[in-house]
């Protein structure tokens, strides 16, 4: 093995399959492969062995050090490039999985990788499903048996831990207790203070060994199958005819432990009907995929003019293209999407369905998988392991498939892809903040989209400013389409969006969290058995704890917040819960600064306001669809199908809801309070603020009856709320992005965002100063900052930020990251954000 330093792997192309090691030839013996090891860069050198077949893009496990870590082959060499003798290389242990990286797929990382600013190795990890990257971990356990006696004269005497120090006796004890008497030494660490002494101690009086544990990789799931060869004949008893008549019956062909359970039979039987020559019992592989319910088949809607006229566009469409889809809520994405994929399926050819997030994906899933059957698979990081391994397996196959996934699936393998989908382009949910890389799935879908020549579909009633300039400002036959979709099906109005200001509430003396007119409302959904849809900017009960005595906020030990109050159930403990780390404590009876008896609780979360309507209305049933209730796998799924099912008269949640939910039993869509969205200090807030309300008005009236929405806010006037009430995107990108363009904001500049974050505070003070006196010696951007973030403290890491901010055009000189990297010390983490979307 050697290391060859600094190569730049971005002009990598990876050889054509063709050029594989065949046995028996002297040709490419040797390989050179990228490993999955922290701080290595670079690229190593291995040699072949005779029976393995190993071609580019092969994941490869091999000997690194003194553990065995996943790899990636680059390129087959005929001699080592490397001045060292050929007997010091060391042997590729195995091949984990074939042929993976085509080119254009190649290129993508790539690409993803020199725009992001990050290791290659660091993208493959993202692309690929965790655990085929493995990685060995060293073991401890106790010598049992016969290794034990004679080398062991501790093991002898009557308490072998006497002899022992504190440290290694902790160890002892904690192996003993242990039925196998084996742990991880990295769990070892965590568990006792200076472990290695200990392990060092109790390895040296031969009390214990020291092992390596190979990497723990993700294999494919098989299951016993049996199959019917022979005839039937006499040498067989009643009961193994029966079995062969089962057999038979179905096909000739069954899962073992499905037969033996019909037959109410052991597997003994089945080996002697096999050994007659009967069955053959073989292990075959069994896909472990996402099992949606059963459902019934759907075929094609009949489409409104705007939509057959957007469909003809998107078919017509050969090779890349760019298509901003811009629907109102309501006015049949989903169905173009459908109906645009459909023919695409018949040619061989395979699409990609990108959506926000988990929680919209069963609905999407369920309308895909009515029209497509079992040609959709699901694939986000909700799955399990060997769902991730299974379902991404199922899409090198090449059949022709849609794959409906989040942000990650933008690097779905699949071949022949003919149309990739972004539906709700403009959520941010879409961009990932950390770890790195800080990728935009809108951005990779784009140059997937170029690199395989097909088109991208962005699809949103409220597109992002991004979209919305990129589209309108390209030339014409620039490759890129604006399709519009003005109206709801079946000529359905917009609701009526009415705005009520809390301040007059409150002067006319209602103190509620409700106005008059939302109570009003709430009232008649119960009496007309309609629902309705609670909009709340926060989860849990309280966002703050507060003494009315001396002002005392109860805040977060790690983190530079106030705890939010959960309460969890009747007569349980009252909770106070860190929204950032999960830090969790009781509710105290007095305040910790003046022990007065006064706590109080301020703002509503969803907790406080499903308490309120159960106070105010008894009789309304309702459901709470936020992250706390959504934390159980196919939760999402069942809140929304009891809701769906009529089981209750409201859904109570936050964000969640706003993204491309279809209810069309919902007449009322209530805003709490719509000001928690608007006052943040980010350049994006009111595009958020306008995104989110006008999604969330959009789940109102989608069905036979009329929608109402009832906006609660304090700052009736602002040019947000306005434009929410006429549902007039036109005006607010209008406004909203000469302001952007005064200020160089995205879509007019771009931003690259530092993130430093240390356990010391001084620490990361300073080097981010370093960094920005570094930095400032160029003149081609603007620097903002150093500054601390908008909340310092997170985990008990303090987080100090600077802004890089440049036109988007001419691309400068910018700095040499490695540079700026060597800058921080050790104990400082450094996250290069390109084109940041959370700057807070």
């Amino acid at each position: 093995m050697y290391i060859i330093n600094d190569v730049n792997l971005s002009p990598l192309v990876v050889a054509q399959a063709s050029e594989s090691y065949q046995s028996g030839a002297t040709l490419n013996r040797w390989v050179e492969v990228l490993v999955d090891c922290p701080g290595s860069t670079g690229l190593f050198i291995y040699r072949l062995p005779a029976q393995l077949e190993i071609k580019p893009g092969d994941i490869l496990s091999v000997p690194f050090g003194a553990q065995q870590l996943g790899a990636i082959a680059i390129r087959l060499l005929a001699k080592p490039n490397v001045d060292l003798p050929p007997e010091k290389i060391r042997e590729v242990e195995d091949i984990v999985s074939v042929g993976f990286f085509p080119s254009a797929y190649w290129e993508l990382l790539n690409r993803v990788a020199a725009y992001y600013y990050t290791p290659l190795i660091q993208v493959i990890r993202v692309a690929l499903p965790p655990g085929l990257l493995g990685r060995s971990q060293r073991r401890i356990r106790i010598i049992k048996g016969r290794e034990a006696e004679g080398s062991n004269y501790l093991l002898a005497s009557v308490n072998p831990s006497a002899f022992l120090t504190p440290t290694a006796r902790q160890i002892w004890e904690l192996l003993q207790a242990q039925p196998a008497g084996d742990y991880s030494f990295v769990y070892l660490q965590q568990k006792v203070k200076s472990a290695y002494r200990g392990i060092r101690e109790l390895l040296r009086f031969g009390l214990v060994e020291s092992y390596l544990e190979p990497p723990r990789l993700t294999r494919p799931k098989l299951q016993k199958a049996v199959t019917l060869i022979g005839t039937i004949d006499h040498d067989l008893t009643t009961r193994q005819r029966e079995i062969l008549e089962v057999l038979r019956r179905r096909s000739g062909e069954l899962w073992q432990n499905e037969l033996l359970q019909i037959c109410n039979a052991s597997s003994s039987i089945l080996k002697t009907l096999a050994q007659k020559g009967y069955i053959v019992i073989e292990e075959r592989e069994v896909l472990r995929t996402e099992q949606g319910p059963a459902l019934v088949g759907d075929g094609a809607k009949s489409l409104t003019a705007a939509q057959t006229s957007a469909l003809e566009t998107i078919q017509t469409l050969d090779g890349f293209a760019q298509v901003l889809l811009h629907g109102v809520t309501g006015s049949g994405k989903t169905e173009v999407y459908l109906q645009a994929i459909a023919p695409l399926l018949n040619q061989g050819k395979s699409a990609l369905v990108l959506v926000p997030e988990i929680g919209l994906t069963p609905q999407l899933t369920d309308r895909f998988r009515a029209r497509f059957g079992n040609k959709v698979s699901v694939y986000h990081s909700a799955l399990s392991d060997g769902e991730r391994y299974d379902t991404w397996r199922q899409m090198l196959t090449g059949e022709p498939q849609v794959v409906i996934g989040t942000r990650s699936a933008v690097f779905a393998p699949l071949p022949n892809l003919g149309l990739i989908i972004l539906d709700e382009e403009h959520d941010s949910s879409f961009k990932q903040d950390s770890p790195i890389p800080t990728y935009h799935a809108r951005t990779v879908a784009q140059w997937r989209a170029e690199l395989e020549n097909c088109p991208l579909v962005l699809g949103s009633a409220t597109p992002s400013l991004e979209s919305w300039v990129s589209i309108k400002s390209k030339e014409e036959g620039a490759r890129s389409y604006y399709l519009s979709l003005p109206e709801r099906i079946n000529s359905r109005p917009l609701p009526p969006v009415e705005i009520v200001d809390m301040r007059q509430e409150l002067q006319q003396g209602n103190r509620s969290i409700f106005s008059r007119s939302l109570q009003e409302a709430l009232q008649q959904l119960q009496e007309r058995k309609q629902q309705g849809i609670l909009f709340i900017h926060r989860r849990g009960h309280s966002t703050f704890v507060s003494c009315r005595s001396c002002g005392y906020v109860l805040e977060c030990p790690h983190c530079d917040v106030s705890l939010a109050y959960h309460h969890t159930e009747e007569k349980a403990p009252e909770l106070l819960r860190c929204h950032y780390c999960n830090y969790a404590r009781s509710h105290p009876k007095f305040c910790p600064d003046c022990s007065s008896p006064y706590l109080k609780f301020f703002g509503s979360g969803t907790q406080r306001v499903a308490q309120e309507l159960a106070r105010q209305f008894p009789e309304l049933r309702l459901i709470r669809f936020d992250s706390d209730t959504t934390r159980n796998k196919g939760s999402h799924r069942t809140l929304l199908t009891q809701f769906a099912n009529g089981e209750a008269h409201l859904l109570v949640g936050t964000q969640m809801l706003t993204k491309g939910l279809d209810l069309p039993q919902v007449t009322l869509v209530g805003v709490v309070a719509a000001d928690g969205l608007l006052h943040l200090s980010d350049y994006r807030a009111s595009e958020r603020a306008f995104q989110t309300l006008t999604q969330v008005a959009g789940r109102a009236g989608r069905g036979d009856d009329p929608g109402r929405v009832i906006v609660q806010t304090y700052t009736s006037e602002h040019q947000v709320i306005e434009a929410v009430r006429s549902h007039d995107y036109q005006s607010f990108s209008q406004t909203e992005l000469e302001q952007r363009q005064a200020l160089n904001y995205p879509p007019y500049g771009r931003l690259i965002l530092l993130r430093l974050s240390s356990l010391d505070p001084i620490q990361v003070q300073n080097t981010a100063q370093i960094i920005a006196t570094a930095l400032s010696t160029q003149e081609e951007f603007e620097i903002l900052g150093p500054a601390p973030a908008s909340i310092l403290r997170v985990a008990n890491r303090y987080r100090w930020q600077i802004l890089i901010k440049f036109a988007p055009d001419a691309l400068p000189q910018l700095p040499d990251w490695e540079e700026v990297r060597s800058l921080c010390p050790p104990s400082v983490s450094l996250t290069i954000d390109v084109d940041p979307l959370n700057i807070m």
